[in-house]
């Protein structure tokens, strides 16, 4: 028998929850949205059926539906207001390590390695 596949684009996680003894569900784009089961492959098949519930009843009603994660656009640019001291310090840094500040911040936010060395040096 041939089952009709429906996949929705949303994020879903599955996390195991001390307090329930079992793995809870999650929906990014639907945080208040929860479903717990034994497995992360049920918990996360119980978020989904949940999730499209939610969605059918947003869209009866005429509310807004949630834009997935997967299909919003991002410019690129972030915007961070910092202390003055932070700022200098990350100055000093990215001269150190001889790149610009934004690819200094943009290195420290992607968790890529850094050279511990200043100037380039091993």
């Amino acid at each position: 028998m041939c089952y009709p596949i429906r996949v929705n684009r949303y994020t879903y996680r599955a996390e195991w929850s001390l307090h329930y003894h079992q793995y809870i569900g999650v929906c990014i784009e639907i945080p208040f949205l929860k479903r717990e089961a034994a497995t992360a492959q049920l918990a996360i098949a119980e978020i989904e059926r949940a999730v499209d519930e939610r969605i059918a009843d947003l869209r009866e009603s005429g509310d807004t539906v949630p834009v997935p994660l997967s299909q919003r656009s991002y410019s690129g640019t972030i915007v961070v207001r910092t202390s003055p001291e932070l700022h200098a310090r990350l100055a000093l840094e990215a001269i150190e390590q001889r790149v610009s500040m934004n690819q200094w911040i943009v290195q420290k936010l992607s968790g890529r390695p850094i050279n511990d060395s200043p100037f380039g040096f091993d």
